[in-house]
């Protein structure tokens, strides 16, 4: 792309490598990606030299975003094996894998355990498709109920019911499209305190009002949700590397 370039800065001993990419925007903008590198948006207006000094600026924040991308790398989840004894998460509660041979696949769980019963437990295939059937239905289901509860707020601003997308996003929980009407949720959000879902839910509710995250946008989201800021901070303290 002409339009994007590859810096580098010296901070004391240290050097910083950055992308700018020059466009249409007011103000610097800088960006942390989950792959540790920095990326910087630009008006061509602005001189190269002001930009570097701006990511010289902000050194010690993406020292911190980088220690912090690096310490959510040890952490990660490891690859499921489906295996008894893995724990599954549902709107904040740990569920218990327990697998066992059945002469039918079924799966099915009372909110402690989840129960998987396959004709052959060594089939990780099978077990994976079983599983992950079992938790995009639960994502549909536990979504819904909660859009179904918000709606009524938005109801009376002319807010039609809106169409639920869910999808495996890897540094949004969710977003809206509001001139279509529709609301994308992470699939990942169904492992969240229910609270913490439905502030997600809010906030993209109140996107049908106010698209941008104006003051009034703000204003807005707390008038519906005073403790929008406890929410948002119990899922930032769990999963630090999402945003809306």
């Amino acid at each position: 792309m002409e339009n994007v370039t590859i810096r580098t800065v010296e901070v004391e001993t240290q050097e910083i490598h950055y992308q700018l990419e020059r466009k249409p925007v007011k103000n610097l903008n800088l960006r942390i990606r989950s792959d540790r590198s920095i990326y910087v948006s630009a008006n061509s207006a602005v001189p190269t030299d002001e930009i570097d000094l701006f990511v010289i600026s902000k050194a010690s924040y993406i020292s911190n975003a980088i220690e912090r991308f690096n310490e959510m790398a040890k952490y990660k989840p490891q690859p499921k094996q489906y295996v008894s004894g893995e724990t599954f998460y549902i709107q904040g509660r740990a569920l218990r894998l327990q697998v066992s041979k059945s002469e039918k696949d079924m799966i099915s769980s009372d909110g402690i355990y989840i129960f998987l019963s396959v004709k052959d437990p060594d089939n990780f295939d099978k077990k994976r498709r079983m599983v992950n059937r079992f938790l995009n239905k639960q994502c549909r289901l536990v979504f819904e109920e909660i859009i179904h509860s918000i709606y009524p707020v938005f109801e009376k601003y002319g807010v039609s019911y809106p169409k639920l997308r869910i999808r495996n996003m890897e540094t949004r929980w969710g977003s809206c499209l509001a001139k279509k009407g529709i609301i994308t949720l992470n699939k990942r959000l169904l492992e969240a305190p229910r609270n913490c879902i439905e502030y997600v839910v809010m906030h993209e509710f109140c996107h049908f009002i106010h698209p941008n995250h104006s003051k009034h946008f703000y204003m807005f989201l707390t008038m519906l949700m005073p403790d929008w800021k406890e929410r948002k901070g119990l899922l930032e303290r769990i999963y630090f590397n999402y945003n809306l």
